[in-house]
């Protein structure tokens, strides 16, 4: 899982962040997975792509990427995290690697125009590089408060265990997809 803050588990101990929780809840549908946490909290785009050779280190058969929610956060050009992303995607299908791309929202005080922009990035990516996406990591979490930390940003244990319900039939349909792959690698 290549991240920001949202993998690395801000806040939350290595047991209960996302990676964890997935990995989890993985094996406990009888799949035989290792999630490793590739997130660095702060990280964006460019950060996520110039780490990825580094983060490919265990050779992983899929990667989730849920990048972006910095560069918004500091109102980055969407055009930038657009082609981050997008050479991204393109380097792990180089590697023969399966993407799994997760969507993020702009920050609605950035302006229309902005977040209309941003927001467009993950649906068209997903589309132009054939990856399942998942809409919006923080589907069901965002802006709701019992589920995030104090600062409203990190989602809490409970929040993560809802992020984990909404993306796990995703997951587990794209393992089921390159199981074949995987098979044949063995």
């Amino acid at each position: 899982m290549l991240g920001d803050s949202l993998t690395v588990g801000y806040g939350l101990s290595q047991q209960t962040a996302f990676p964890a929780q997935l990995e989890t809840a993985l094996k406990h549908r009888k799949h035989q997975v290792k999630v490793i946490n590739a997130g660095i909290s702060g990280d964006t785009s460019a950060g996520g792509l110039a780490r990825l050779d580094w983060s490919l280190a265990e050779q992983p058969d899929l990667v989730l990427i849920e990048l972006g929610a910095n560069d918004a956060l500091r109102g980055l050009r969407p055009e930038q995290t657009r082609q981050n992303l997008s050479s991204l995607l393109y380097r792990l299908r180089e590697k023969g690697i399966q993407a799994l791309l997760t969507g993020m929202k702009a920050p609605r005080n950035l302006g229309e125009e902005y977040y209309t922009k941003f927001d467009r990035i993950y649906p068209e990516l997903a589309r132009q590089h054939s990856v399942p996406f998942y809409p919006f990591f923080l589907a069901g979490v965002a802006g709701e408060p019992s589920l995030n930390q104090a600062d409203g940003i990190h989602p809490t244990v409970t929040g993560i265990e809802i992020i984990v319900r909404g993306i796990l039939p995703l997951v587990e349909e794209t393992l089921e997809e390159i199981k074949p792959i995987r098979e044949a690698k063995d």
